[in-house]
């Protein structure tokens, strides 16, 4: 049962929080989630065992996750994002994923598609203590040239503008990594080309897991 309610989101904190233009347009919002909402979300996680993004419906997830995302969907969200980013996101479609286990693979360094507008990266993990998963906003697409390095602890925001030359990337790490990334996107094409494309390849780690389809 959710019994947090609707206002899981501080807003207040992304309005107030710093924009930074180097090495590209970016905020970063610790408890961006409000912290008596983060034990309910963490509850209702989707349930994955498999490394690499997945879409939304293809693992189970419960009410208080549910109604994260609904507030994400909102139109206050992206007025928000609208202001701080000085870019129009009216009537852009928005694409969801998630990922639960990072692998030793993860974390190559890369700008984005191009067909990305914004990326938002919303973290659920406990107070991080690794080395590696730490995402670094680089000046180039060396990992070690970076500007600044975010520790995926719970209820932190990284939101930037996407470039070419927006390279961010992460020191190698294995094991439960919790994010949800939403992206405003330039068309609904490359919303439903993306999703089968991590819908496809999250069955096949399913079913190599052993896991078998979801229902």
């Amino acid at each position: 049962m959710n019994t947090v309610g609707p206002n899981m989101i501080d807003l207040g904190a992304f309005r107030a929080a710093e924009f930074k233009t180097a090495p590209f347009e970016h905020v970063v919002v610790p408890g961006f989630i409000r912290p008596a909402a983060l034990g309910e979300i963490n509850r209702d996680y989707p349930k994955l065992a498999v490394p690499g993004s997945v879409p939304l419906g293809i693992a189970p997830h419960g009410p208080a996750f549910q109604a994260l995302i609904d507030e994400l969907r909102g139109d206050a969200i992206e007025r928000a994002f609208e202001t701080k980013f000085q870019v129009a996101l009216y009537g852009r479609p928005r694409m969801f994923t998630v990922r639960a286990r990072c692998r030793a693979s993860d974390g190559e360094v890369h700008p984005d598609s191009s067909s990305k507008i914004i990326t938002v990266l919303i973290y659920m993990n406990p107070s991080w203590e690794a080395r590696g998963g730490r995402l670094r906003l680089l000046r180039s697409p060396n990992l070690d040239d970076y500007a600044a390095e975010v520790p995926p602890d719970e209820g932190t925001l990284l939101a930037f503008k996407r470039s070419d030359t927006s390279w961010h990337g992460h020191e190698s790490f294995e094991g439960p990594r919790r994010a949800i990334q939403m992206n405003w996107v330039r068309n609904g094409f490359y919303v439903w080309h993306e999703q089968l494309r991590h819908r496809v390849g999250a069955f096949l780690k399913i079913g190599a897991a052993g896991q078998g389809a979801p229902a």
